[in-house]
């Protein structure tokens, strides 16, 4: 599962991960990125530039907005067939941008959770799997969302908890944003578990746990 990110780094680094895309400059990190915010995606709609879509996918047939909300993550193992990612998958795929996430941990003996930190070693950002939907309401506004794709968790972060977002490498970005209709089966190589030894995992304060916190003492170490 993933239920909060982050996107701190600077626009120049944005800009270096993510060649030939348009990368708004007046972009904020946010340190607590929760289910139905905006969050900044890559579409594969060829407009080449990160644009903000509600997280949450609310389908194109959903009469009520409020259906993303429980559609935060899409599970690898069943986007061909679960109708409501089946179509998305093979039309409507994205990056959604990121350089760290969250998940709650049970320490043994704990009867609360303890959150923690997951990024890269580099510290550099990186694009989770996404999928994307157009919705239109009632009174007929466009509404953009999105979905992370999750997997089976690495050696890393089985430990904490069993399931973690799929993180692309850079060079499938151009493969998973190819504009045209594609089989799903061409993707399963890139739903997998992103390499254990890139990434570092820390706890981190009970802060975080409102998503009304957002600022950098949400990722700051818990030396407890």
């Amino acid at each position: 599962m993933c239920g909060r990110f982050t996107l701190t780094v600077p626009h120049d680094l944005l800009v270096d991960a993510f060649p030939g895309i348009d990368v708004p400059e007046d972009m904020a990190p946010r340190y607590n990125i929760a289910p139905t915010q905006p969050v900044a995606v890559i579409a594969n709609n060829r407009r080449e530039k990160i644009e903000f879509f509600k997280w949450g996918l609310i389908t194109s047939w959903a009469k009520d907005a409020k259906v993303g909300n429980r559609m935060i993550n899409a599970r690898a193992e069943t986007l061909s067939t679960k109708p409501s990612f089946r179509a998305a998958f093979k039309r409507r795929r994205c990056l959604i941008v990121a350089d760290g996430f969250y998940e709650w941990w049970k320490r043994p003996g704990e009867r609360s959770k303890t959150p923690i930190y997951i990024r890269m070693k580099s510290g550099e950002p990186f694009a989770f799997a996404g999928l994307w939907e157009a919705w239109q309401s009632p009174e007929g506004e466009e509404v953009l969302s999105c979905t992370i794709i999750t997997t089976e968790a690495n050696e890393l972060l089985k430990q904490y908890h069993h399931r973690m977002p799929v993180i692309l490498n850079p060079r499938d970005y151009d493969r998973w944003l190819d504009p045209l209709e594609q089989d799903p089966e061409t993707f399963a190589d890139l739903l997998r578990p992103y390499p254990a030894l890139e990434m570092i995992v820390h706890p981190v304060s009970t802060f975080v746990n409102s998503p009304l916190n957002d600022s950098s003492e949400c990722i700051v170490p818990d030396e407890r």
